[in-house]
């Protein structure tokens, strides 16, 4: 019985690694240049496309390599103008991104992980298994895919990209980071490092590595309490990443980057909405440069909480600011859709499952 060789992922390649492959298959090494410019410029996820090159070439990519592309499954509409597709990898699984369309601002919001392996209590993702991490085409294709839903429903081109879809990042660092290299590189997709966001849950030595490679991207806390008790409840991350190692971890990132840091704050109901919560997070919010941004909670049938009142949470941003915290209010999106984070994946895995 034959045993069929299974093709090389091109796009796990760098450009020297794939030089390296085309001149052991008789091509001469400058082809790779330009197979990379199909793939990471131009997006092109089939070797038929990439006209430049000989048909000889062609087949003999098509032979060897193969292209894990990503594929939008379905799409949801908001009233509001979000949109939240569902993507089907190339093993079955499926993923979820969003288009945020603002005023001022064209935004992905992208996963990083197939499921979740952090349980936060109040989110959907939380509540399915880590499959496996996404590679950094995978991600990168997110990005290209929701940037054509802009140009086709909007007209215009993505202006930013957060990584706070599903997954926890920094357990995925080094696909994170190296999609972000394909994505701001000038041979990618060109964007600014400092139009993307890396949102994380809380992982302290993984902050101080983001330090330590003093990364150029902006980083985002999820962070949601400033008291350990209330934060380990709703986050059990929180449990061996506490608050003082976060702020320790974040002093430290600080330093080296010099970057401020975003602190995420969703307000719920009768759990973290009190000005004594508020006091501990201005008090939190002085370790280092930053901002917070309070998120209105989208609920999930999974879970309790809910969101607090539109007063109490414009009383607590007004705690904020006369403390000198610049703080925004991110209002829901998406109500009339599955909008929360895994609530589509979720759907979709069980259609696929039944």
């Amino acid at each position: 019985m034959s045993i069929l060789k299974s093709k090389i992922d091109i796009r796990s390649l760098t450009l020297e690694q794939l030089q390296h492959h085309l001149v052991s298959m008789g091509e001469k090494a400058f082809r790779a240049k330009q197979i990379y410019a199909w793939l990471w410029q131009r997006s092109c996820v089939d070797f038929e496309g990439m006209s430049n090159l000989s048909k000889s070439l062609r087949d003999k990519l098509h032979e060897t390599f193969a292209i894990h592309a990503v594929a939008v499954r379905n799409e949801q509409r908001s009233s509001d103008r979000t949109v939240k597709s569902s993507f089907v990898l190339y093993d079955a699984n499926i993923i979820e991104g969003v288009l945020i369309p603002a005023p001022d601002r064209m935004t992905a919001c992208v996963s990083s992980q197939v499921g979740c392996s952090l349980t936060c209590k109040f989110c959907a993702t939380g509540y399915m298994d880590r499959k496996r991490n996404l590679n950094a085409d995978e991600i990168y294709d997110q990005v290209v895919l929701i940037g054509r839903q802009a140009q086709d429903y909007y007209g215009q081109p993505l202006t930013n990209i957060v990584y706070m879809g599903m997954g926890e990042p920094l357990l995925n660092y080094s696909n994170v980071l190296k999609s972000i290299e394909r994505i701001t590189a000038p041979d990618g997709l060109n964007m600014a490092a400092k139009r993307i966001t890396v949102s994380t849950a809380g992982i302290a030595k993984m902050i101080k590595k983001l330090g330590d490679d003093q990364v150029r991207f902006n980083l985002a806390l999820s962070l949601h309490a400033a008291n350990d008790a209330k934060r380990n409840e709703i986050m059990p991350i929180n449990e061996q990443n506490s608050l003082h190692a976060l702020a320790e971890a974040l002093k430290y990132y600080y330093a080296k980057t010099k970057n401020p840091v975003t602190y995420e704050y969703i307000v719920f109901n009768d759990v973290n909405d009190g000005l004594s919560d508020a006091a501990e997070l201005v008090a939190f919010c002085k370790h280092l440069p930053c901002k917070v941004n309070i998120i209105e909670y989208n609920p999930i049938a999974f879970a309790d909480f809910e969101n607090a009142a539109v007063d109490k949470i414009d009383r607590f941003a007004d705690y904020l600011r006369q403390r000198g915290i610049i703080t925004n209010v991110r209002r829901s999106r998406g109500k009339d859709i599955d909008a929360a984070c895994g609530q589509l994946a979720i759907k979709e895995n069980a259609v696929t499952t039944t």
